[in-house]
């Protein structure tokens, strides 16, 4: 089975999406962010604070080509993984790309207690979040094959629409001769 592969900002709700839909469709889930601390040994944030956000961004880098090289997983990127060329390649061919699309207002409520958001520790979190999808909203439109609205949706309903939209791109790809995993 190919991957399913969730993008989008930080708060759109990837890794809870992503833990129901591996559920439903009985695969393994990867958050990419919890596996760089497996990895590590340390949180995002002490990464950020001793390597930078490049140094950060090559452990992402490392991380996503490694889970998209695997097979039979829903994988939950983390927001800023679309920024690098050859992270959009690999999340292109490492499986089936959901977009979470979610608004401003979403995310600043969705992430406002979190402390393990290194780029979201600034004066004004809702410029930076502004900022963010200005840059990358274009990245994850190139890039996925599905995109779905989180806002104001219980998880569940997200997860519904997903699968029925993965089974139409299914139907489509066995109509063009496309090979499926």
């Amino acid at each position: 089975m190919r991957n399913i592969i969730l993008i989008g900002p930080m708060g759109a709700g990837k890794s809870t999406i992503g833990r129901l839909l591996a559920k439903e469709l009985r695969l393994a889930f990867k958050d990419s962010d919890k596996e760089i601390e497996v990895r590590t040994g340390a949180n995002i944030p002490w990464i950020f604070d001793v390597e930078g956000e490049q140094g950060f961004r090559e452990r992402e880098h490392a991380v996503i080509a490694d889970l998209c090289q695997m097979e039979g997983l829903v994988i939950a990127t983390g927001g800023g993984a679309v920024m690098r060329p050859d992270n959009r390649e690999a999340l292109r061919r490492g499986g089936h790309v959901i977009y979470l699309c979610t608004s401003i207002e979403q995310q600043l409520e969705r992430t406002a207690k979190d402390r393990n958001r290194p780029l979201l520790q600034a004066d004004d979190p809702r410029a930076v979040l502004s900022a963010l999808l200005e840059k990358r909203d274009p990245l994850y439109r190139s890039v996925a094959d599905v995109i779905v609205e989180t806002d104001e949706r219980p998880p569940r309903m997200v997860v519904s629409e997903i699968l029925a939209r993965l089974a139409d791109l299914e139907v489509a790809e066995r109509s063009d001769g496309s090979a499926l995993s």
